[in-house]
């Protein structure tokens, strides 16, 4: 497709602006999810010019871009998806909410999961709590653990999703500040539905064949923390995140992120 032609419609130029900004969802804007979805066979044109494709979940209403597979794309089109290395315990930490959103899917019912910050902090105890540090430091075990969300929520696989009203129901007002330790419990993230594209069943499996090993070797005392264990059980990650998403996950033998 020609450049004359994507600037002579300018819904097409603001799907494809959009997309290289980060994921597009169907919930941000029903007008721009329409033109994506009347356009698509276009954004896919002119996005491969750029080394990417887009890839469109219509079920879940989201749609991000990628780069080309390494056969198909032509190697003097510079990569616009960088590759990153994901420390272990976030994606220790991805892994665990996959589980839980695969989990909230077979229960049915509402299609959001929202997760309150004590809950994630129980998703996490029984590994981090193999640091001794963390075992005998209740707050140091909290702090690790923010720590990883925000990580993970600048990855794009949480949104902060407020605190509950006081009368109980779900959508209070913004989520509480680190310093404001009254509101910190009460802190809740809803895990977004994107995550199943980057974390899938294969990726689980290695990622669970990794992580037993890792707990055998916590049992039995090895290393000094959690990046030493970790390194022995071969957990390092490698991730490439979307054209300017921040998300993403593609793996080999490790962690998976869009690339």
């Amino acid at each position: 497709m020609s450049t004359t032609r994507t600037a002579r419609d300018p819904e097409l130029s603001v799907v494809v602006t959009s997309l290289l900004k980060g994921v597009v969802y169907r919930e941000s804007g029903e007008a721009l999810w329409r033109d994506l979805l009347a356009r698509e066979a276009q954004v896919r044109d002119t996005v491969a010019m750029m080394g990417l494709q887009v890839v469109v979940d219509e079920g879940d209403g989201y749609a991000y871009l990628r780069s080309q597979p390494e056969h198909e794309r032509d190697e003097r089109v510079p990569r616009l998806v960088p590759r990153r290395e994901l420390p272990f315990d976030v994606s220790l930490l991805l892994a665990l909410l996959r589980k839980r959103l695969a989990q909230a899917d077979s229960e049915g019912g509402d299609t959001r999961l929202v997760l309150a910050r004590t809950e994630i902090v129980d998703l996490l105890r029984v590994f981090l709590a193999q640091d001794a540090g963390a075992a005998a430091n209740e707050a140091r075990l909290v702090d690790r653990v923010d720590g990883l969300v925000r990580r993970v929520v600048e990855l794009g696989f949480l949104r902060p999703a407020g605190r509950p009203d006081p009368d109980g129901s779900p959508a209070g007002g913004a989520p509480g500040e680190d310093g404001d330790p009254a509101s910190g419990d009460a802190r809740r993230y809803e895990v977004r539905r994107i995550l199943k594209a980057f974390v899938d069943a294969q990726w689980l499996a290695d990622f669970d064949a990794r992580l037993a090993q890792y707990l055998e070797l916590a049992a039995d005392g090895a290393g000094t923390g959690p990046g030493s264990r970790a390194g022995a059980a071969a957990t390092g990650t490698s991730a490439g995140t979307g054209a300017g998403t921040g998300a993403g996950t593609s793996a080999s033998t490790t962690t998976r992120t869009v690339a």
